[in-house]
């Protein structure tokens, strides 16, 4: 009787151990399913730069960017960042109690990389997670002064190319807007754009001069998805149907 007396308490503290490692283990996979989740979140086809990856990461609630490898993500292995995340789980028993811990894994972003990877298990680097300046800003296109500077032709008149292209200069368009005018059948059209990625809707502005009517707009967003045509000049001077 008295050796199990003494047993008892080491039973115990045996069987408390078992369950806060348990129960650590359980945190430890809600922490890693944080970052899995994070990883498919950060999923895309469209290149991106790591600086651009980390951004992304950094916006994501509950982690934290504190690594970032890799040129972009289409680059050989793609953009490995190293994410901390928190993961929380309770002990059993009469007077359950909570087990948090933080950890950090390593999140591969790239084309090749299969959608919902369990994310790596590393350890955390040194120092303060990182921060990342915000993304510049594209060029605003200039719908108002456009609108202002074309040519109005009344009917019956004849459109000047020239006088159009001089509108265009007038305004001082920023570097990154690109500006294309095409004359054809009495009218003239003018396209202004920025560069897109690829993937997303572009930002265009169309116009088009012809005798009794000038006018400006921008296409429906799903013209100006890759593919669709509508950030093109034929579009000014044929515009396509809207979408239904």
């Amino acid at each position: 009787m008295r050796r199990l007396m003494l047993l008892a308490p080491l039973l115990l503290l045996t069987v408390g151990c078992g369950v806060l490692q348990s129960s650590e283990g359980e945190a430890t996979d809600a922490a890693r399913e944080v970052a899995r989740r994070a990883g498919q979140r950060l999923d895309s086809q469209r290149p991106r730069t790591a600086e651009e990856v980390g951004r992304s990461a950094s916006g994501i609630d509950g982690v934290e960017v504190l690594r970032v490898t890799g040129t972009s993500t289409h680059d050989g292995d793609g953009v490995e960042v190293v994410v901390r995340t928190s993961g929380s789980a309770y002990t059993g028993g009469l007077s359950p109690e909570q087990v948090v811990v933080r950890r950090c894994f390593a999140v591969r972003v790239s084309p090749k990389a299969e959608w919902g990877e369990d994310p790596r298990d590393v350890d955390c680097p040194d120092g303060p997670a990182l921060t990342f300046p915000p993304p510049p800003r594209p060029p605003r296109l200039p719908y108002e002064e456009l609108r202002a500077k074309l040519p109005r032709v009344p009917k019956g008149g004849r459109v000047d190319e020239a006088e159009v292209r001089r509108a265009l200069a007038a305004l001082d368009l920023a570097p990154a807007i690109h500006a294309e005018v095409k004359a054809d059948g009495g009218r003239v059209g003018v396209l202004l754009s920025v560069e897109g990625n690829g993937f997303d809707a572009q930002d265009c502005l169309l116009a088009r001069v012809a005798p009794g009517a000038t006018e400006v707009w921008a296409p429906p967003r799903m013209q100006r998805m890759p593919g669709e045509g509508g950030c093109t000049v034929g579009n000014a001077l044929d515009p396509m149907p809207p979408p239904h």
